[in-house]
């Protein structure tokens, strides 16, 4: 028996573009987006972009760790299940190179007992579910990276 894709699609107009643009006027932060589903990468892009964020995509955790060096993400966005290098391997390597990165994980199928290494090794990164509203992705980002900003106007 075939089952049905727990996918819809979603009008780009469901997406709060106004308020995250005008929170970054003076600094777009850089959002590095990974994904080994290059469709789900280059749209999430596209919908944090219009959200006033810059946004890098890679395919793979070893192009991401690349870009990363050339261009140090304030937060990685990435998916868990990936071939080579997973999204929680991923995100062990980038805090552990650039602390300041926040980290959103999301997959299809990883649950809270897949992030128990990383947990036991001191590591804590939120997951969220497969399929991420467009609307619900921009409120996490924006949440991820408020408490940095916040951070940085303190200083």
């Amino acid at each position: 028996m075939a089952t049905t894709p727990r996918t819809s699609i979603i009008s780009l107009d469901e997406v709060p573009f106004d308020d995250a643009r005008h929170s970054y006027e003076r600094h777009r932060p850089v959002v590095l987006i990974v994904d080994d589903e290059s469709m789900v990468a280059d749209t999430l892009a596209m919908i944090l972009g219009r959200a006033g964020f810059a946004t890098l995509t890679a395919y793979c955790g070893a192009a991401a760790l690349e870009i990363a060096q050339a261009v140090p993400p304030e937060l990685l966005i990435s998916d868990v299940a990936m071939p080579g290098m997973d999204g929680i391997e991923l995100a062990v390597a980038v805090v552990n190179t650039w602390p300041d990165c926040k980290v959103l994980l999301f997959s299809g199928h990883a649950t809270a007992a897949d992030l128990m290494a990383a947990r036991s090794a001191g590591y804590s990164f939120p997951l969220l579910a497969k399929p991420v509203h467009p609307a619900e992705m921009v409120r996490q980002v924006q949440a991820s990276l408020a408490f940095s900003e916040a951070v940085a106007t303190v200083q």
